[in-house]
């Protein structure tokens, strides 16, 4: 089962991991392995949430998702928009940017420098905005109780996670901006920072904006799948379950893109603040997208979710770290090796507690742990 599910991620791993560490060196190869550790952990609730929608489609549309959603998701999001961001950072042209990261790294690595602070400040923002939504939101599974449960009570507050960001944006431009580190030195990027960090801002309303017209799309599509049913069989004429899943299901498969995009962008952003070679970003991000999909894959075939809760909390720390280290670096240098490190630890902690939490459960229940949708709440 776990070759069958993953054996096209072992196989993507192992010669990503060949290819860069002949093409460019060891350093590459740690680069590419930190990557894709901090996109399997940033994914892993992408992995969730897919599973939870996919399991609902039939086989037709769950291939189509893991056929072209995989095209999508590893040749869009993971080489193409990386690209796009540089090109547009920088103010050259794609295959400009990408030309130049082939035959002059020195001056492509100049122009990447001096477009960081836009860079970090865009992703900054969004990176922030989806870590508080999450701490902001009253959730039955916490894991940093003492935490959580005071900004749980904040987030009753409308719009307080878009003015927590606001302000942050402000005091980095205010900050950090005034003393932007580019290749010639140190400059006064307080207007770019300001301008990338509203972007970023406006991208984020957009990607959940679309998420929830998807989502409300699916939930009206289901109600009016239920209301043809209960009719055709009260005039006794035969269920058109066939067509109706499929209209439900191309919803579901939109739903489920969008989604994954939104999920895609914390990853991608977050990969600057380890590294601005455009070539390690693709292929680290990409080995990790693929272990997503195997994992998605993995659960719908189980038929079960996973039983690690607050490994969803981890990735969302793990997120929000990123986004201050990103706000940080606009004015000052982070260790690549810290900044990878950062996620994998948070990541760690609360897959250790998810342990600790199911141990406890099932020695003072004397059976298996409950799952998320019990409500049960164990914090550290």
């Amino acid at each position: 089962m776990i070759l069958r599910t993953f054996g096209w991620s072992f196989a993507v791993t192992a010669l990503g991991l060949a290819f860069a560490a002949w093409q460019w060196g060891w350093e590459a190869f740690g680069v590419v392995l930190i990557l894709s550790i901090l996109e399997i952990s940033l994914s892993f609730d992408n992995a969730v949430v897919n599973a939870g929608i996919l399991k609902k489609m039939n086989a037709f549309w769950q291939r189509i998702f893991l056929t072209i959603g995989i095209l999508v998701a590893v040749f869009g999001m993971r080489l193409v928009f990386p690209v796009v961001i540089v090109a547009i950072s920088a103010k050259v042209g794609p295959v400009e940017a990408v030309q130049l990261a082939l035959d002059e790294p020195d001056r492509y690595q100049d122009l990447v420098t001096d477009a960081h602070p836009a860079i970090a400040a865009f992703g900054g923002m969004f990176l922030l905005m989806i870590f508080l939504d999450f701490v902001f939101e009253d959730r039955d599974i916490k894991w940093l109780r003492w935490l959580e449960r005071p900004l749980a009570r904040l987030g009753k507050i409308d719009m307080l996670s878009v003015c927590v960001a606001l302000i942050a944006l402000m005091v980095s431009a205010m900050t950090f901006a005034t003393h932007a580190h580019i290749s010639t030195g140190h400059a006064d990027k307080a207007a770019t920072v300001l301008l990338s960090g509203v972007a970023g801002l406006i991208t984020y309303l957009v990607v959940g904006g679309l998420s929830g017209y998807f989502e409300d799309r699916l939930e009206d599509e289901e109600e009016h799948e239920h209301e043809e049913e209960e009719k055709a069989r009260a005039e006794g004429r035969p269920v058109p379950v066939v067509a109706l899943a499929g209209k439900a299901a191309f919803f579901l498969f939109l739903y489920l893109e969008v989604l994954d995009a939104s999920f895609s962008f914390d990853g991608v952003i977050g990969a600057f603040a380890i590294t601005n070679h455009i070539f390690w970003m693709a292929l680290g991000l990409g080995i990790g997208a693929m272990y997503v999909r195997s994992l998605t894959v993995y659960l719908v075939r189980q038929g079960t979710l996973d039983d690690y809760v607050y490994l969803e909390h981890g990735a969302h720390y793990a997120i929000g770290a990123l986004a201050v280290i990103l706000l940080v670096t606009i004015q000052y240098e982070i260790s690549e090796i810290i900044t990878g490190l950062i996620g994998v630890v948070l990541i760690a902690a609360s897959f250790l507690s998810s342990v600790r939490r199911n141990k406890a459960l099932e020695a003072a229940e004397g059976g298996p742990a409950p799952t998320e949708k019990t409500g049960v709440s164990s914090g550290v």
